[in-house]
């Protein structure tokens, strides 16, 4: 019987992929496990790099999807899989030769737990050091709790099968290829709000290739404030979750300038309202409007804070 899924989910990315695939090939477990290489409409030579690696090797399964966006692509990748775990990586990632023996580990650890995310190291040094998770120590994440944006991160994600099964997957029109990059996050929400617990682990760890610079930053950036306003809006929204995601959202950590967080926040406005709208939600706007327009004046209030907090420190040194 299988016990690992290990989902891959890319688009024009041959090159970047073969050296993903291969640390696959890598692996050393005596656990059974099987990888899901899903090709998300590419028009480059990636369906023969995926096919020549399935031909080698039993274990590699060849999953296609045509809908572009990452929620799509491995909302179809995990029901192709058979694992009672079903883990998902990145292109631009590359697991270790042990990724399923502390995978098992982990998740035997915690029996409780419906997901965990993994370790994220930076592959190359001389790249900014963004969508990496370098905590070497565990937490824990109770059922029905606010998960903050970027926790646990979709470059090493794992879930029970049976957790997926009962959140229906992953939201289709979320992830990096639509305008909302966070169904990562999201799928955690959801499986937290079914009442699963989840956390992280350090011991499965895969490193990160991702080729970003300093000067890449704030497109990502902007990007992942797309992704951040979707989320929060579409929690805020529900019911159970709204008073949690209220106060996550007016928590978040920006202690900057008024002037920046009023930008920020109607970034979040607009996006946010505009996932809302997609999904006829209309009705619940109000409660996220309200957050939107009352956090650049919390987030002032801890940037003030913070910056006395620096003026006393000086003064007493």
């Amino acid at each position: 019987m299988v016990e690992v899924s290990i989902v891959i989910c890319t688009r024009n990315r041959a090159n970047q992929l073969d050296a993903a695939l291969q640390a696959l090939t890598d692996i050393r477990s005596e656990h059974e496990w099987e990888a899901i290489i899903l090709d998300n409409g590419s028009t480059d030579h990636t369906g023969e790099v995926i096919a020549e690696f399935a031909a080698r090797d039993s274990r590699f399964h060849h999953a296609h999807e045509p809908q572009p966006g990452l929620g799509a692509a491995r909302d179809t990748a995990w029901r192709a899989a058979r694992g009672r775990i079903v883990s998902f990586t990145d292109d631009d990632c590359y697991v270790a030769t042990d990724y399923v023996d502390r995978l098992m580990e982990a998740f035997s650890k915690r029996p409780q737990a419906g997901y965990l995310g993994g370790r994220i190291l930076l592959h190359d040094p001389t790249d900014a050091p963004v969508t990496i998770m370098t905590r070497e120590t565990p937490f824990d994440i109770p059922p029905r709790s606010y998960v903050a944006a970027g926790l646990l991160q979709g470059a090493n994600l794992a879930f029970r099968r049976d957790v997926l099964e009962a959140i229906d997957g992953f939201s289709r029109d979320m992830g990096a290829g639509t305008p909302f990059p966070c169904e990562d996050i999201d799928a955690v929400a959801m499986a937290s709000w079914k009442g699963f617990a989840g956390g992280y682990d350090p011991g499965p760890t895969v490193s990160h290739h991702h080729g970003r610079k300093l000067a890449d930053i704030a497109r990502l950036r902007s990007g992942y404030d797309a992704g951040r306003a979707a989320y929060f809006a579409k929690f805020i929204a529900r019911s159970e979750s709204r008073k949690a995601y209220l106060a996550g959202f007016l928590h978040q950590p920006h202690a900057t300038p008024l002037l920046e967080n009023v930008a920020r926040s109607w970034r979040y406005l607009v996006l946010g309202t505009r996932y809302l709208r997609r999904h006829r939600q209309v009705a619940a706007m109000l409660p996220f409007v309200g957050a939107v327009a009352v956090q650049p004046i919390a987030c002032a209030i801890l940037y003030g804070r913070a910056k006395l907090s620096g003026m006393r420190t000086a003064n007493n040194a």
